[in-house]
């Protein structure tokens, strides 16, 4: 083979190396400060239960803010009857999409609950009725927050990727010992038909606690593994430590349904909260540095589609 040949092979074999990694681009900075706003500003409606009017107004929120970003926004409307009153109960789930790659028939999917727990389970002021609500901070507005914070960037700074955002409803409606009740809006969701549709989906939820510690959750690792190294190793390569590489907890959470329907999910979540369905799940118990975090590694992950887990 003559040298030219030889050029001309070796630059074939460069441009095979790159297809897949085309579509990198340097992701632009996660806002931990105006994620932390968005936190706060859900809170402010009050207890986000399903069929109130913290509830409603929030969902208002949701869609002008995301319309304002100049987003595709669709939202799945149902009823639930509740196991527990025999009363139909509105669910809303909320879903923005972004496309910005017109050759990839798949999306990346990003899920956070956005309804709060309407009953305060572990209360410990012996006067609060267990039927009271919880504020839910952590549990539900922080994962809803650096989705938002994420959207906000798709929209100033677009990828060469395709991501669906979307916030379920009901997650946490269910009682201790009831698994049945929970994860409602993401059931509802994954019914709809959503196989082949996604690469993988990321559940967030409960990242926002100020001492965060972030594990491996059991069931991720059992049915999303490549999607779990993913995440791990972006951590580990960005230097956020709050991402523990070992296995603790099982939990049932909105990836579960999401398995089931087809997509390979994970679950990142910060079990380790000591506000957990209490009234104490405010937002001082969140911090800045917790959402940035999470946001950071997802940031990375969205932007560098390289990083895909690969069938």
């Amino acid at each position: 083979m003559s040298i030219k040949g030889l050029q001309l092979l070796i630059a074939f074999a460069f441009v095979l190396a790159c297809i897949g990694c085309s579509n990198d681009i340097t992701p632009p900075e996660f806002d931990g400060d105006q994620a932390y706003e968005y936190l706060k500003e859900q809170v402010a409606f009050g207890p986000r239960v399903p069929g109130t009017q913290a509830w409603s107004n929030c969902r208002t929120y949701f869609y002008e803010y995301f319309d304002s970003l100049g987003l595709d926004i669709d939202s799945q409307a149902f009823m639930f009857t509740d196991p527990y009153t025999g009363v139909d109960t509105p669910l809303v789930n909320v879903i923005v999409r972004y496309r910005g790659d017109p050759s990839d028939s798949k999306a990346a999917l990003l899920l956070a609950h956005w309804d709060c727990r309407p009953r305060t389970d572990f209360h410990t002021d012996s006067t609060l009725r267990e039927t009271e609500p919880i504020d839910g901070a952590n549990d539900g507005a922080s994962g809803v927050a650096v989705l938002m914070e994420l959207a906000r960037l798709l929209s100033a700074h677009p990828p060469k990727s395709n991501v669906d955002l979307v916030l379920a409803d009901g997650e946490d409606w269910g009682k201790v010992g009831h698994p049945e009740d929970y994860c409602i809006g993401s059931r509802h969701f994954a019914q709809q038909g959503i196989r082949g549709k996604y690469h993988f989906g990321i559940v967030v939820d409960m990242i926002g606690d100020r001492n965060q510690h972030i594990f491996r959750e059991e069931n991720s690792e059992r049915f999303g593994k490549p999607v779990n190294d993913m995440i791990w190793e972006t951590a580990r390569d960005l230097g956020v430590t709050t991402f523990r590489d070992t296995v603790l907890h099982s939990v049932i959470d909105d990836h579960l349904p999401l398995n089931v329907g087809g997509v390979p999910s994970v679950d990142i979540i910060d079990f380790d909260y000591p506000y957990w369905h209490t009234e104490f799940d405010t937002p001082d118990k969140c911090s800045v540095e917790s959402l940035a975090n999470v946001g950071k590694v997802l940031t990375e992950i969205i932007y560098r589609p390289s990083l895909w887990p690969r069938k």
